[in-house]
């Protein structure tokens, strides 16, 4: 029962976010929505992480799975991506870069923080 709840909990906030999607098209895309929206509801106490921890972890170990569609799909467009080959790997690489940079940073200013909260 514990595993349709929390089944239930994640599918209540991804129909959510669908349905302010409808309503405020062009904003954010659902996903994105559904994010900001657990994480609200997280931050404010309305879900507690263990109303969805087992799910939410079994779905991020699970996470390559959703990408295969994906990626199979891309073997149909070939003949277009052939075409912009060097355009698409600077964009990885830079984008890679970034993220790395980004992540970094991020990190270490997470640390500092928790540091100083903990001498407080």
């Amino acid at each position: 029962m514990k595993i349709i709840k929390q089944i239930g909990i994640i599918f209540s906030v991804c129909w959510i976010s669908m349905v302010i999607e409808e309503f405020f098209p062009g904003i954010f895309p659902a996903s994105i929505i559904g994010m900001i929206l657990l994480f609200f509801c997280l931050a404010a106490g309305i879900l507690k992480i263990e109303h969805i921890q087992e799910k939410a972890d079994f779905l991020l170990e699970n996470m390559s799975f959703f990408f295969i569609p994906a990626g199979v799909s891309i073997i149909n467009y070939l003949d277009i991506l052939e075409n912009a080959l060097v355009q698409l790997i600077v964009i990885c690489a830079v984008s890679t870069v970034i993220t790395f940079v980004v992540t970094a940073y991020t990190v270490t200013f997470t640390m500092r923080l928790l540091r100083r909260r903990k001498k407080s």
